[in-house]
């Protein structure tokens, strides 16, 4: 796997790429980060997610380093510099590093951001072909009921533990349940399900990640002439969904067809996810 790396506009190979082991990035998870990829090696909706890294920062109260240009032309700098024919590419901004350890922010001396260039492996075409499986995860998310909710956090732990618990029962994503048994998010995804020929996603209002792909399928779904509704939905809505995907800057859009070892609608995917995918594709490859 190729990887370049910006260290506050400094570029530099992974093996040379050295962050303080004092940054409250890594001792505390107090940092914020975006990731978008390429399309024939231009960055897709770069702007979006460089103004939602704006908001996480004001969110968490983590004051950006340097202007959002700054952001974007070291973004493009790395890019060229790597010459990758497809980058996955990973902005993150740590509140900083202190001589001593301690929960108060105003210990942090700074702001660090740090850009990776990921070389992109794309999924295999099965994936969208046959559709995923997923499971329900119950938690409480790190940032509910805090100033932070929304903001796209580095601190994952929870997603981490329920990917494990994916993993370890065969599926490709969890979504995690609110205090309420709805259906929230995925680890690293936005959820869609189909119902009476109705695109529905859970609301901005239930404290998710507004990601920047949902966007782009809520848009293409109205020019489509597909109705939405973005309101709450329980695991048992889902279960009978017509039809149910999810969403992500790297993954696109994955039909999702069986939640907890119960088949979803037909079992593959199904009409209106196959016409999505098609649109998202004609307007990110023109194909």
């Amino acid at each position: 796997m190729n990887v370049l790396v910006s260290i506050d506009g400094r570029i530099v190979p992974a093996a040379e790429a050295t962050v303080s082991v004092l940054d409250r990035g890594f001792l505390y998870g107090d940092s914020v980060f975006e990731v978008f990829r390429t399309y024939g090696g231009v960055p897709f909706a770069m702007d979006p997610h460089l103004e939602r890294l704006a908001r996480s920062a004001a969110r968490t109260l983590i004051e950006l380093p340097v202007p959002l240009d700054v952001f974007r032309s070291e973004t493009l700098a790395l890019l060229a510099a790597a010459a990758q024919r497809e980058s996955l590419v990973r902005i993150m901004v740590s509140r900083g590093s202190a001589q001593t350890l301690g929960l108060d922010p105003s210990l942090a001396r700074g702001p660090v951001r740090v850009t990776l260039a990921v070389e992109l492996s794309e999924l295999p075409d099965e994936l969208y072909e046959r559709g995923a499986t997923v499971i329900t995860y119950p938690t409480q998310r790190i940032a509910d009921a805090t100033s932070a909710a929304g903001a796209k956090l580095a601190n994952y732990l929870v997603a981490v533990l329920a990917m494990r618990d994916a993993k370890a029962r065969g599926a490709e994503e969890a979504l995690v349940l609110n205090g309420s048994g709805e259906v929230a998010e995925g680890c690293t995804s936005n959820v869609f399900l189909v119902q009476a020929g109705v695109l529905v996603t859970p609301p901005g209002s239930m404290g998710i990640l507004l990601g920047i792909t949902r966007e782009h399928v809520l848009d293409l779904a109205g020019q489509a002439g597909i109705a939405v509704e973005e309101r709450p939905f329980s695991v048992a809505d889902l279960v009978r969904a017509e039809e149910a995907f999810i969403t992500s800057s790297i993954r696109e859009i994955v039909p999702i067809v069986g939640v907890d070892g119960t088949v979803i609608g037909s079992g593959k995917p199904g009409p209106i996810t196959r016409r999505l995918i098609a649109l998202f594709r004609q307007r990110t490859r023109g194909a």
